[in-house]
């Protein structure tokens, strides 16, 4: 029987699309990619396969699922299996420096953004690159916003990457990126699915980077009053009507050139318009602002959406077998 395969490392973040898709009645597995062996020369299943393999994985003890997880893909598209978010999604997935690569080959402004593989080389690259502008530093492998640090100064910076709390990335590589001033402290995250616009959401940013949406990992709602920072919104997560309509048709041209069927594009208006600065394939949604939207529960929603468009997939599949 086909079914609908949930590729993913982190049971905590499945119980929402579990949901969608048994309210759609629509039959599905669970693969948690750990550990497990596969006989490369046996078929896979018939079926869609969903890749939700995240970045953050190394971040829950999972070291090697992403690496593991691009080789279960290959076995998959070898097969001819339909796969959502295959190898090229999940590649873009784990570096952001391929993303911003991606990104700008597609004609989508990123900030600007120095590369860096070595801690002795930061504050090096930050004197020749920054000329004492604010930076931000962060994970080329990240994910949830982990690892994501603002510095004014040069001497902050100098202390954190000397001293003990520094954390090494996973896969060597730390990003200094331009400090972008908002209007507003918020950033846009534009959802897709099936590589069209599903809805988007404003998130607030003054309490810091760690932006992950998900009930699950949810830091609650922002610690200050409203009005205590200029145009600080009333909740961290907001559905906003849209974006601007020829930048969203950019962003659907780039997905579909860069194999990604699902994901959630993270941008911050800057002085000349608009900044892509990650790529999120592996997409959850905020719970309480498709409550306050109205759509929560419903084809609408992101994992409503979701489910629909797997659901698709899957009766097309089923009917080119027939």
């Amino acid at each position: 029987m086909n079914r609908i395969h949930v590729i993913h490392e982190n049971p905590a973040w499945l119980p929402p699309l579990a949901e969608a898709l048994d309210r759609a009645a629509l039959p599905w597995t669970d693969w948690f990619i750990h550990t497990g062996a596969f006989d490369l020369a046996a078929p896979p299943p018939e079926g869609v396969f969903y890749n939700r393999m995240s970045a953050s994985s190394h971040t829950r003890d999972h070291r090697f699922s992403a690496e593991f997880t691009a080789a279960v893909l290959a076995w998959l598209t070898r097969w001819g299996r339909t796969v959502v978010n295959g190898p090229a999604a999940l590649d873009l997935e784990i570096s952001k420096a391929r993303q911003y690569a991606a990104l700008e080959a597609a004609g989508i402004r990123t900030p600007r953004t120095v590369m860096v593989a070595g801690t002795a080389e930061i504050v090096a690259a930050v004197r020749a690159h920054f000329a004492g502008r604010p930076v931000i530093l962060k994970p080329n492998r990240g994910g949830k916003g982990l690892g994501v640090m603002l510095f004014h100064t040069l001497a902050g910076l100098e202390e954190y990457v000397t001293g003990p709390g520094y954390v090494e990335p996973v896969d060597g590589i730390q990003l200094l990126q331009d400090y972008i001033q908002a209007p507003r402290p918020v950033i846009t995250r534009a959802e897709f699915t099936g590589g069209r616009f599903t809805y988007a959401v404003e998130v607030d940013t003054s309490e810091g980077f760690e932006l992950c949406p998900a009930d699950v990992c949810a830091i609650g709602e922002a610690a200050c009053p409203v009005g205590e920072i200029p145009g600080k919104p009333a909740h961290k997560f907001t559905i906003v009507d849209g974006i601007d309509p020829a930048f969203r048709a950019r962003l659907e041209d780039f997905l579909a050139g860069a194999g990604i069927d699902v994901a959630g594009i993270e941008f911050i208006q800057g002085p000349d318009g608009p900044l892509v600065y990650d790529v999120n394939t592996n997409t959850n949604y905020n719970p309480e602002a498709e409550a306050r939207a109205g759509i929560a529960g419903t084809p609408r929603s992101g994992m409503g959406a979701l489910a629909a468009y797997l659901g698709r997939l899957l009766r097309a599949q089923r009917q080119r077998a027939a």
